[in-house]
């Protein structure tokens, strides 16, 4: 296979579309595309050989996420993530204290305004 010139055509992952698009490639450096630009989106990005971006996954938020899968069922909660890999996550979830006032109750609504009269007299045009 010869290699990609200026302008040619090849497959890629647009970071705007999100999807594998038809490209026009941009820039070629040491025979290999180095920018490519999307013939959707007319988008320029660097080429990513077809490959998405890694997913942006919050470690805490799945860490707790599987902490209360364990609670409600030990084996599946178990069979996910590991003890390990979890956060020290012991204070943040104990129940709050049983002898504790309950939350004041909301303040009345404020009466709603008369709507205001129009001011008769000359209006410009």
């Amino acid at each position: 296979m010869r290699e990609p010139r200026l302008g040619d055509d090849i497959d890629d992952y647009c970071v705007r579309c999100k999807r594998v698009m038809n490209h026009a490639v941009v820039s070629v450096i040491n025979g290999a595309p180095a920018k490519v630009r999307c013939r959707t989106c007319h988008s320029d990005h660097d080429f990513r050989h077809e490959q998405a971006p890694p997913p942006k996954v919050d470690s805490r938020k799945a860490a707790l996420f599987s902490e209360v899968l364990k609670k409600v069922s030990p084996e599946a909660g178990a069979a996910e993530i590991s003890d390990a890999d979890l956060p020290d996550t012991d204070t943040a979830l104990e129940p709050a204290e049983a002898d504790s006032a309950p939350p004041p109750p909301p303040p009345p609504p404020a009466p709603a305004a008369a709507p205001k009269a129009k001011a008769k007299g000359r209006s410009r045009k």
